[in-house]
């Protein structure tokens, strides 16, 4: 399904401000509802089934969708009363487990698209009569439906990974990504020695995780190019790295072993061959394509076999965000206006990675590659707060999260939306995780020669 960014740009919205931001909010809003749409246009077996425990059922996520946008416009914004107070604990994504929602009475199939259809048509009724100037930092820019907007973004990106997970016939297809690429790269790129101003103040709906901005020293550092490819990733597994402890943390070696670790998720070897899965269909597993389904336990272990190391978060940002030539740092690689399909693969427009070192269009001032879609990366970086956080519009967002059991994501992939997906936008998830589309690049200190 194609899902591209909506045009005018939210800042070209903003400046104009009135009925130009409004159409800018609805467009994302029904953007944002076709994607959902087209992710449960399946029977009612295949919405209702949980397709893996790591995973809620589809119908699950439709009607938690509607939930909170209920939640936050209907109810928070336009002080309406519930519609359905009795539902609201079962789709409490903090009160139920993944594991566990299957057996709560959600509400079927029919009933979700119902409430959620409702929901929504109540939210734009809500929209074309609320002021978005006034003093409620939830209405300056928009904000609370920006924010619907992204949470509804990221369970399409979610109910996606299901999809990945789910066995059965084959329910979606898309255009193969384009080739762009444009000869020879270097394996690497420098990135000197100097501050850079990581995080954001003036991004109108940036996350409280992305706030506050801040100014960070780094040391010179080099940086692949692009991802690392299946093929790079195959002769780590041929030389033995999933057997050698060597290269693993004592964490990543013992869940290596507890796991039966051997290969990415969804690869198999067959005849000489490695083959993959890919949304029901299986294949040769691409060489010249970003590796996917890889945990931050396997990105460490091959960094530490290559003779490097993941990135930190902020080396990750510098390289995304900053340009040397004005000193200043953009919104994305290729500068602040918003992704289109020339200059990265995001929004579920393709299924699948495109080959590493495509759109040139879309690359950094240092000549870095696919830092914005394809793969999530992995970095080095436990998810911390920035100096000065502020938890808002609520605790549970990110605040809960913060420690060293999660480790940051950065970039988007192929199923992140344009949406949710900017140079400051951080991710994180548990560094066992491999059914999310991850992947990673490797970094080494200058001084190493």
């Amino acid at each position: 399904m194609l899902n591209e960014a909506v045009d005018p740009t939210l800042d070209d919205a903003r400046e104009a401000g009135g009925e130009a931001l409004r159409e800018r909010i609805a467009a994302e809003l029904l953007a944002a509802r076709e994607r959902t749409a087209g992710l449960t246009a399946l029977e009612d077996h295949d919405l209702t089934a949980q397709h893996s425990p790591l995973m809620s059922p589809l119908v699950w996520d439709l009607a938690h969708i509607g939930n909170q946008e209920e939640l936050w416009l209907l109810r928070n914004i336009g002080g309406r009363d519930p519609m359905h107070p009795e539902i609201d604990p079962l789709y409490d994504a903090f009160e139920h487990p993944r594991a566990e929602r299957p057996k709560l009475p959600l509400l079927p199939p029919a009933e979700a698209r119902a409430y959620a259809h409702e929901v929504r048509g109540r939210a734009l009724d809500l929209l074309a009569a609320t002021p978005l100037d006034g003093p409620s930092p939830l209405l300056r820019d928009g904000f609370a439906f920006g924010m619907i907007v992204q949470h509804e973004q990221q369970h399409d990106e979610t109910m996606l990974i299901t999809h990945q997970l789910r066995r059965g016939p084959v329910a979606l297809t898309a255009p193969e990504p384009p080739d762009t690429r444009t000869g020879p790269l270097p394996s690497e790129v420098l990135v000197p020695a100097g501050p850079f101003t990581m995080g954001t103040d003036t991004e109108p709906w940036a996350l409280d995780n992305e706030r506050p901005a801040h100014r960070v020293e780094l040391a010179a550092y080099h940086l692949d190019t692009t991802p690392v490819t299946n093929g790079a990733y195959q002769r780590f597994i041929a030389d033995g790295g999933y057997d050698d402890p060597r290269w693993w943390t004592a964490a990543g070696w013992e869940h290596r072993q507890q796991a039966g670790l051997t290969a990415p998720l969804f690869w198999r070897r067959e005849g000489g061959e490695w083959l993959r899965r890919r949304f029901g269909v299986t294949e040769p597993v691409p060489a010249d394509e970003p590796v996917l389904h890889v945990s931050w336990y396997e990105a460490d272990a091959y960094a530490r076999w290559a003779g490097r190391r993941l990135p930190t978060e902020a080396e990750w940002e510098k390289a995304a965000r900053f340009d040397p030539a004005t000193g200043r740092s953009r919104r994305y690689p290729w500068g602040d206006q918003d992704p289109t399909a020339e200059l990265a693969n995001l929004g579920q427009r393709h299924l699948r990675p495109a080959p590493a070192g495509s759109y040139p269009a879309g690359q950094s001032p240092y000549g870095v590659r696919q830092l914005m879609g394809d793969v999530w990366e992995w970095t080095a970086s436990d998810f911390r707060p920035y100096p000065g956080f502020r938890a808002w519009p609520y605790e549970e967002y990110s605040e809960v999260f913060f420690g060293p059991e999660y480790k940051v994501l950065r970039g988007g992939c192929f199923a992140a939306a344009p949406v949710a997906s900017r140079g400051t936008f951080r991710n994180w998830d548990y560094p066992i995780r491999r059914q999310i589309f991850s992947g990673f690049r490797t970094a080494r200190d200058a001084e190493q020669g």
